[in-house]
């Protein structure tokens, strides 16, 4: 098996208004269902963490800046390790994530050997 990291994007973070208690354990709830459906698998590494909205950039020459700076639609939201054959089968996993009821979305890629 070969690994993935799953970078989660937007979804939502995105919201202009937060979502209620309500909508946040039903989307937890989700999240630890397809979790759990893929540690069952085998193919969950690690589970990974959400990352916090603020940040720092730093560039060559030590010049640090506040970020991210994608839009919001774009800012990593979080990410997880998945186990998988080869990119297309990781592909295919990502496609249950419970990101996308969100409007997010899943880049896959996979982890260099070193």
């Amino acid at each position: 098996m070969n690994e993935f990291i799953f970078l989660y994007r937007g979804g939502m973070n995105n919201q202009n208004t937060p979502p209620s208690a309500q909508e946040m354990e039903a989307q937890m709830k989700r999240w630890q269902a397809w979790f759990g459906k893929l540690g069952e698998e085998g193919k969950l590494k690690d589970w990974g963490a959400p990352l916090q909205r603020e940040g720092k950039h730093v560039a060559a020459g030590g010049v640090i800046t506040d970020g991210p700076f994608s839009e919001g639609k774009e800012v990593i939201g979080g990410f997880s390790i998945i186990k998988a054959k080869d990119l297309s089968e990781a592909a295919q996993i990502a496609k249950g994530c419970p990101v996308f009821e969100a409007g997010g979305s899943v880049e896959v890629r996979p982890v260099q050997a070193m």
